[in-house]
Formats: structure tokens, C-alpha cells, sequence
């Protein structure tokens, strides 16, 4: 009998550590909207939340992320990219971190810190496209290395 819960201790372990992707987390899902996200990053994963899926298409809502950090953040710079139907169809990019400018609390943050946020978030957005797509989020710090990456998939069926 001990024998083989080691055996299947031991499988499990190989098996995530042959695992080359994230598990696709779920955010919120209710009648009509879905989101998820997986992260892209190979070597890390990160915790995000919110508390329901029709906050999402209110103007500011509130949002929990946490994360040890691998990289130190003295710059950090986000790109976001709307992906449908495997084409990028639309691209932004904001520089979040630089010396005298600070928009988010956690720069500065060093290697190994912890990282948590949770409060309000504003999209700028009065609602959330209907349909199915991705949207590519990768923050990178002031090396061009990759702080935290993810894919949120969206499938909104709202009719506004």
C-alpha cells in the first residue's frame, strides 16, 4: 500500500515537471461572460481574481493579483494585444514604471519580493466586444525580461 502512493507521489511529480504550460485558470464565468487566463511565461504562474464576471462591464472594478517576483522592476513597460481568430487586430502599449514616473505601486520592487495588489482597476472601456478572442497581456522590465505574461481568453455573449 505504501508502496504505491510513493509510486504515485513520484508520477505526479514527473509529470508536472514534464509539463511545458501553465493551467488555464478560470477568473469568472456566469450565464454570459467567461474569462480565463494562462500564463505564458514557462517559469512562472501568478494568482489573479476578481469577484464577479458582470463587474468586468461596469467602467472600474476590483481585481487581486499576486506573484513572487523573478525580475526587479525598475522599469516595466505593458503591451496588450486583441487577438480574433489567431490575428492580432489590435495593439497597445504604456509605459508603467520609469524613473520620475510611477503608475502602479509596485515599482521599485526587487527580485524575490512578493507582489499583491488588490483594488480597483479602470479599463477606459463602456464595454466588453462580444464574440471570442484573447487578449495578450506581457509586462516587461527595463532589461526587455519578461516580469509576468498571460493570455486571457474572453468569450462575452452580453447583449448591451
Amino acid at each position: 500500500m505504501k508502496t504505491s502512493n510513493v509510486l504515485a507521489l513520484i508520477l505526479v511529480l514527473l509529470y508536472i515537471n514534464a509539463s511545458t504550460e501553465w493551467p488555464t485558470h478560470t477568473v469568472c464565468k456566469e450565464e454570459n461572460l467567461e474569462i480565463n487566463y494562462k500564463s505564458c511565461d514557462p517559469k512562472q504562474d501568478f494568482a489573479f481574481s476578481i469577484d464577479r464576471c458582470s463587474d468586468v462591464t461596469t467602467h472600474t472594478f476590483n481585481i487581486r493579483v499576486a506573484m513572487v517576483l523573478r525580475h526587479s522592476i525598475k522599469e516595466l513597460y505593458a503591451k496588450l494585444d486583441l487577438i480574433i481568430n489567431g490575428k492580432t487586430v489590435l495593439s497597445y502599449s504604456e509605459t508603467l514604471c520609469e524613473q520620475g514616473l510611477s503608475k502602479i505601486i509596485f515599482c521599485g520592487k526587487k527580485k524575490g519580493e512578493h507582489l499583491y495588489y488588490e483594488g480597483p482597476v479602470t479599463l477606459g472601456i463602456k464595454e466588453i466586444p462580444q464574440g471570442d478572442y484573447t487578449i495578450a497581456a506581457r509586462l516587461t522590465n527595463e532589461d526587455h525580461v519578461t516580469v509576468a505574461c498571460a493570455d486571457f481568453i474572453v468569450k462575452n455573449y452580453l447583449d448591451y
